[in-house]
């Protein structure tokens, strides 16, 4: 691997690295993020870390505060209506734009994602829910070529999956919460398994797009309890 290959390999990895640690809220909202510490960290100088940072901020992940520094932003479900509902739309396109059929390898990677769900029903745990979500999202975009399609849903799916698990902590029926999402999830990923299945990943699109919809439901309904009592 010659030297750009091992800076880009570097850069991509502390990215990705970071990005889970803010969307599993290992950094919380607020948390002061120092280029020195990270770059001491990672073993690396602090240009591929400020690059990182830099990346990270673009995506609404971080923000720069004048005599602070880079912190990790707060989120709120009202300030992400907008991009829920343009995920909502993209996740139909999976089908459609340049679907990829899975071949036997990836059909069983889907499988275990499954099995992994189940066994997950009857322990729940919040951060191997959000890691099997994440993994979930990723074998998903494999089932399209589209760059472009892949590159935006992938910008917007994190900067709204640390939504739930902030919500959720702060809440007293925070288990059963859990558990009822861990359910709803499970079920998207038998109905996606059954579609990829029979080959139709027209329906997947379908699938995702209603569940994306429906889980951004159950967040805002928990965000605004009172409003959506008074609207039922």
């Amino acid at each position: 691997m010659n030297k750009g290959s091992e800076s880009r390999a570097r850069f991509e990895r502390i990215y990705r690295t970071l990005r889970q640690r803010i969307c599993l809220l290992d950094y919380p909202p607020g948390r002061r993020l120092r280029e020195e510490d990270l770059a001491e960290e990672f073993k690396t100088s602090r240009t591929p870390i400020r690059r990182v940072l830099a990346r990270l901020e673009d995506e609404g992940l971080l923000r720069s505060v004048h005599g602070v520094g880079t912190i990790v932003t707060d989120i709120h479900i009202d300030d992400l209506q907008q991009v829920y509902q343009l995920r909502v739309e993209l996740a139909e396109l999976i089908g459609k734009l340049a679907p990829v059929m899975p071949d036997r390898r990836t059909i069983e990677e889907f499988r275990e994602l499954e099995a992994r769900g189940r066994a997950l029903a009857k322990r729940p745990d919040a951060r191997e829910f959000a890691r099997l979500n994440m993994e979930f999202f990723h074998l998903l975009m494999t089932l399209t070529a589209n760059e472009p399609l892949r590159e935006i849903s992938e910008r917007l799916y994190y900067q709204t999956t640390r939504n739930w698990l902030k919500t959720a902590s702060r809440l007293a029926q925070y288990r059963e919460m859990l558990r009822n999402e861990i359910r709803f999830f499970q079920r998207e990923m038998a109905d996606t398994l059954a579609a990829i299945e029979t080959g139709d990943l027209q329906v997947v699109g379908h699938v995702r797009r209603a569940h994306v919809a429906m889980s951004f439901a159950r967040l805002y309904a928990e965000a605004h309890p009172v409003v959506c009592n008074e609207q039922s």
